[in-house]
């Protein structure tokens, strides 16, 4: 990831963690790495949220995993948040 990352005209989209991890038992936590690997890559003006709706209803439903999301992102500043959950899919799509 880090390799794509250093390209400058990449971004990356925090998108299908929960269907990825146990489906019946994921926490937060075991989402936390991944997130953070992410988000060490490509920093909140490249990455973006994606739902993965509908797929990610196999796993968790809409509000949670845009709860978890949040919760991935808490520690981010007000712009860094707004970046990854707007700004950075309204640059990138030319939106």
């Amino acid at each position: 990831m880090s390799r794509l990352a250093a390209l400058p005209n990449t971004s990356g989209k925090l998108s299908g963690l929960v269907t990825e991890a146990d489906w019946h038992r994921w926490k937060v936590a075991d989402l936390r790495p991944y997130t953070q690997v992410a988000l060490d890559a490509f920093g909140p003006s490249r990455l973006m949220f994606g739902s993965d709706w509908p797929v990610c209803t196999l796993a968790a439903s809409y509000p949670d995993v845009l709860a978890a999301a949040r919760d991935l992102t808490a520690d981010l500043g007000p712009a860094e948040c707004a970046a990854v959950f707007a700004g950075t899919a309204t640059s990138v799509y030319g939106l």
